[in-house]
């Protein structure tokens, strides 16, 4: 939601100013281009969101997985705002110095989302049977298919995960089909994100009926001592 967020105060914006829309709507300006402190506030917006209902679960919960979340979500603040500075500092100040944070911050988000896609979002343990670990869980299945599906989503997620680097070219930074490119790349790395949280999601379904089916049919020591033929008095 956070594009749609950015794109949505710009129109408002523009409407509000009685400003023509044309191309120009994407330069940068004084009222409402890059330069707005309202992008970076819209922007964040929804990261806020998602880490303020990571909190509440935590608090409903006790499970710490949910704060692990809400670090990853939190993540993402230092990354807006940093990249916003970059129009109200001088050029040299920037480059020095907050060029360089902004480039970490956002490599540690890109790596983090990345880590929680496998190891949480997909669980690690769905892939053991693709990479052939000497005890592969007993209950994960390939849902969908062959092994190189999984390297590819692997592959690809990474990839996607760091198309933010396009903004370190000025050229293609402002170049409106490099824009266009990444956001369609965007909704396909979402869209194929879907289907291996379902598989997950599949797998402890059915690790959950295993379990419960094996506790159904284990009988407990009183039923035992009931229905024994062999009991002697």
């Amino acid at each position: 939601m956070a594009k749609v967020f950015s794109d949505l105060e710009r129109s408002v914006c523009r409407m509000v100013h009685r400003q023509v829309a044309t191309i120009a709507w994407l330069e940068a300006d004084s009222v409402c281009g890059s330069h707005s402190i309202a992008i970076p506030l819209a922007l964040v917006l929804p990261y806020l969101f998602r880490l303020n209902q990571c909190l509440r679960q935590y608090k409903d919960t006790g499970e710490k997985t949910a704060l692990l979340n809400a670090l990853k979500y939190s993540t993402a603040v230092p990354v807006i705002f940093l990249s916003a500075l970059k129009y109200h500092v001088f050029p040299e100040r920037w480059t020095n110095l907050y060029r360089p944070l902004w480039l970490m911050a956002a490599v540690v988000n890109s790596l983090y989302s990345f880590y929680w896609d496998l190891a949480r979002d997909w669980d690690l343990s769905g892939f053991t049977r693709i990479f052939k670990f000497s005890k592969p869980h007993l209950l994960t299945h390939l849902v969908h298919g062959r092994r190189w599906v999984y390297f590819w989503v692997i592959g690809s997620n990474l990839v996607l995960r760091c198309t933010w680097t396009y903004k370190l070219s000025a050229h293609l930074r402002h170049n409106h089909l490099t824009v266009f490119t990444i956001a369609s790349l965007e909704i396909f790395r979402r869209f194929q994100w879907i289907f291996f949280r379902i598989e997950n999601e599949w797998n402890k379904m059915n690790f959950k009926a295993h379990v419960q089916l094996s506790a159904d049919v284990t009988p407990n020591e009183e039923d035992e001592l009931l229905h024994s033929n062999n009991h002697s008095v």
